[in-house]
């Protein structure tokens, strides 16, 4: 894409056990809502550049609880290399430890710019942050030790473009975390989530992504899922990379 990369920053529902995951991979039954569109790139990217300047605000202390469990989960050892795709304005970059090496990609440069004074002010010297499409990055095949993708996966155009793109650039045998909202299993919910499927575009993310775009995803064998954040609203998924 055109867009220049930022300078690097320098300065409920219950857990079900793996187990169990091998023998139903997609624990909800719920499908794709018919009417559920692409959402172009450039729509991503203008409705983020609308977010960035409240994100933080809005969604700041809701979210962290699920970027917490994730890095914990993720277990960053000296040396890893680790990519947050979707990397937004960097609530979660001041929880990665100092001693691994740190990417975080995003689309919008508007939330970069928020994420690139994060790094400054916490002076996040392991972290490097660049204007990137998820779905088709330039780095190199096997490269990241470790890839973490919170609230990401229903706001790409598509989905299974990420997840191919995000096993080709890990390692094999590397963990994947991804922290998403589903579609819910409660009738009333789902529904509510189905009518806004509509406005997808607009509100920048799907409103009722199926877990089995993750679950069933070719070449990801899933260790974990878990509720997270308030009321278990969103899911933790931990997968290995099968190569």
């Amino acid at each position: 894409m055109a867009a220049k990369n930022p300078p690097h920053c320098t300065d409920s529902r219950p857990t079900m056990p793996a187990e169990d995951l091998a023998l139903n991979p997609d624990p909800s039954p719920l499908s794709v809502p018919a009417r559920q569109k692409h959402i172009p790139l450039a729509k991503v990217r203008s409705a983020y550049g609308r977010w960035a300047p409240v994100y933080d605000e809005l969604f700041g202390a809701c979210f962290k609880p699920g970027q917490r469990r994730a890095v914990e989960v993720l277990a960053g050892q000296p040396g890893d290399r680790i990519l947050e795709v979707g990397v937004g304005t960097g609530l979660a970059l001041p929880l990665w430890p100092r001693h691994t090496e740190v990417t975080g990609i995003d689309i919008s440069e508007r939330m970069l710019q928020r994420a690139e004074r994060l790094c400054k002010r916490h002076r996040l010297k392991h972290v490097k942050l660049r204007v990137l499409d998820a779905q088709a990055t330039d780095f190199p095949d096997n490269h990241f030790d470790k890839i973490a993708a919170m609230y990401v996966v229903s706001v790409v155009p598509h989905a299974p473009a990420l997840l191919t793109e995000m096993r080709r650039i890990c390692k094999p045998g590397g963990r994947i975390v991804i922290v998403n909202h589903f579609a819910h299993p409660h009738p009333f919910i789902n529904g509510c989530e189905r009518l806004l499927a509509d406005y997808a575009a607009l509100l920048g993310f799907h409103t009722a992504m199926p877990t089995a775009v993750v679950t069933k995803s070719p070449g990801l064998r899933i260790l974990r899922t878990e509720a997270v954040n308030w009321g278990g609203y969103w899911t933790l998924i931990e997968a290995e990379n099968l190569k």
